[in-house]
């Protein structure tokens, strides 16, 4: 049985991390691919759980090997999914989410067209800036280049399958299981899964 691709692209600061924790926590048979990228750990972070660090160098010889299902460069860093990683998960029938930008996005569903798009937006733009300052790490030159980025990527939000609004976090969560509950029981999904069942009623 082949798994679902499912992608989860949000603007910074809108709570797409801690939204697709709690639904890999409550839901069963599905996994997160977790990203090489450019950039420098943030507090807390740890290679190969939250992202593959590596440098400008490394990443570069990857692109070299087409490595990458998708990749794209965000905010002076790069960010880039394994293809073989995907694909083994798909494979075993494990159901994965990708964490990625509008940019990447777009990239797989040009080859996994059956892909489910998904789209987090935060409520309000003083929503959207209250959480980037919050978060305490970054200065307010940062914080403004991000939100001015959040704005650019937020309105390609009409290219995706699903919104979800992220105002009331057990809302969202609820949301995001309910995208992913209704792909699981397609007539197609549900005719792999239960294709003994089904043939065993259906027996002369």
């Amino acid at each position: 049985m082949t798994g679902k691709l499912f992608i989860i692209t949000a603007a910074s600061g809108t709570g797409k991390t801690s939204l697709v924790k709690q639904l890999l926590d409550r839901t069963d048979n599905l996994t997160v691919s977790i990203s090489h990228t450019t950039r420098s750990p943030r507090p807390g972070e740890t290679d190969g759980v939250h992202y593959h660090f590596v440098d400008k160098a490394a990443f570069e010889t990857l692109i070299g090997e087409s490595a990458f299902l998708e990749y794209a460069q965000v905010f002076d860093n790069y960010y880039g999914t394994s293809q073989k990683a995907v694909s083994d998960l798909l494979t075993k029938g494990v159901d994965v989410i990708l964490e990625i930008d509008w940019q990447g996005a777009l990239q797989v569903k040009q080859k996994f067209t059956d892909a489910v798009m998904i789209f987090i937006l935060p409520p309000s733009r003083d929503a959207l800036r209250t959480r980037l300052s919050g978060r305490g790490q970054d200065s307010q030159e940062v914080i403004e280049k991000r939100l001015a980025g959040s704005l650019t990527e937020m309105r390609q939000y009409d290219k995706f399958d699903y919104v979800v609004i992220n105002d009331d976090f057990e809302i969202a969560l609820a949301d995001l299981q309910t995208i992913i509950k209704s792909h699981r029981l397609t007539l197609n999904a549900q005719s792999v899964r239960n294709a003994a069942l089904i043939a065993g009623l259906f027996a002369d």
